[in-house]
């Protein structure tokens, strides 16, 4: 069992599959482009757990606020809907604080849905805190 950063286009369509789960608007060419975008202009990585086959994926980027430092947001977190509740996600989740304390970072965040109860369960259990209320404005580009 591996967890592996994509580094080249082909893992990054492998990873695909499981992201449109939970990104279900995406194609996969709007996927490819987005992520080199990103990884350019945000640092965003992606990164997978494979275990013979990808069973979880992640995108994570580091950043930092003035008031915390240096943090470690995910912005996506999904395990195969055929291998949830047998550890991939946690192991991945595990992984993940690794690389974030190797990055120098204070604090992991994430936003999640309202309704996505199952994964917020998931986050508590992890340690994670609810600290914050999210605020959006959708702008009208017309």
């Amino acid at each position: 069992m591996d967890v592996i950063i994509a580094k080249n286009e082909n893992e990054v369509t492998e990873c695909f599959h499981l992201i449109s789960e939970l990104r279900p608007h995406l194609t996969l060419d709007d996927f490819i482009s987005k992520v080199k975008r990103m990884s350019k202009t945000t640092g965003y990585e992606l990164v997978y757990l494979d275990d013979s086959g990808i069973k979880a994926v992640a995108g994570m980027k580091v950043s930092e606020w003035l008031h915390t430092g240096r943090y470690l947001e995910i912005e996506e977190l999904v395990t195969d809907k055929n291998f949830r509740s047998k550890g991939y996600g946690g192991k991945l989740f595990d992984w993940i604080i690794k690389y974030a304390k190797q990055n120098d970072c204070a604090q992991i965040r994430l936003v999640s849905g309202v309704s996505r109860e199952k994964a917020h369960k998931f986050y508590l259990d992890k340690g994670m805190i609810f600290e914050a209320k999210y605020f959006s404005l959708n702008i009208d580009k017309s």
